[in-house]
């Protein structure tokens, strides 16, 4: 792991470097998104706008879709399929995970059933979703809880096989009773770094699901990219994938600022 040396270590100076290691990370990363912008730009010179455009053309299509009000549009109607598809999948995901990891019963009973479903990619699912919703809001976000459920599921079942047997003996111990006061009292609060893990990684891919989601025609950002791609202009294609990438970046500050209040015991 790299890390940073220089005065200040401990005592007084110890504050004084915490900041400095902050800015002197921001400056790195502000040097390295403009040495990339001045690639992107440089290689942009030598190819046709269709091919690759420039970051200056990305910029004006980003803001003339802006101040147009049609990136909004189709951003609030993502956010409208992203936000239950997202909610239910991970909330489904979570407790099978728990539930099949603590029940030996649950486990061997759906076992052969999640192997057979876990390799199936959502997009594999367009038509299942077509037949049983339409092509409406609740049929993308179905594509978006199927991606959800899988990676909670894992993140969840993971973290509980993982919890340790100390942990349970002392409980029993101390006089935890039943399955359900020990997954309540020593399973949930061991295993919750990994769940919430789980439901960081799925929040980001359920972003990336959205394009998934409207690829047969449900408004959102993700066809507003295929129909720029379809059209061939790459600087408006572009310039939605950077809304997603916004998205992305806004949700995980905040759960991550809900993850260090969650797991402030472990400070």
């Amino acid at each position: 792991m790299a890390t940073e040396t220089g005065p200040g270590v401990g005592g007084d100076g110890g504050v004084a470097s915490v900041g400095l290691g902050d800015r002197r990370r921001l400056r790195r990363g502000a040097a390295g998104v403009a040495a990339f912008l001045l690639v992107w730009h440089a290689v942009s010179l030598t190819q046709d706008p269709f091919v690759l455009p420039s970051p200056i053309a990305v910029g004006e299509a980003f803001a003339g879709e802006l101040a147009s009000g049609d990136m909004t549009a189709a951003l609030s109607q993502s956010v409208r399929h992203w936000i239950p598809g997202t909610v239910v999948g991970t909330g489904l995901g979570v407790a099978a995970g728990v539930a099949f990891a603590w029940s030996r019963l649950l486990d061997d009973l759906t076992a052969p059933l999640v192997r057979t479903l876990r390799p199936v990619p959502p997009l594999a699912l367009i038509g299942f979703a077509i037949a049983w919703f339409g092509i409406n809001d609740a049929g993308a976000a179905f594509i978006i809880a199927v991606g959800a459920f899988w990676i909670n599921f894992y993140a969840a079942y993971g973290a509980v096989e993982g919890v340790s047997e100390d942990l349970l003996d002392v409980g029993r111990t101390l006089g935890v009773r039943g399955d359900l006061d020990a997954v309540r009292s020593i399973v949930l609060p061991a295993s919750m770094p990994g769940i919430m893990t789980g439901i960081r990684t799925g929040l980001g891919r359920c972003w990336m699901l959205v394009v998934a989601s409207e690829i047969f025609g449900v408004p959102g950002v993700g066809r507003e990219i295929i129909r720029a791609s379809n059209n061939l202009r790459v600087d408006r294609s572009i310039a939605y994938i950077l809304v997603l990438s916004l998205m992305f970046l806004l949700v995980d500050v905040a759960f991550r600022a809900v993850e260090r209040r969650v797991l402030a015991w472990r400070a």
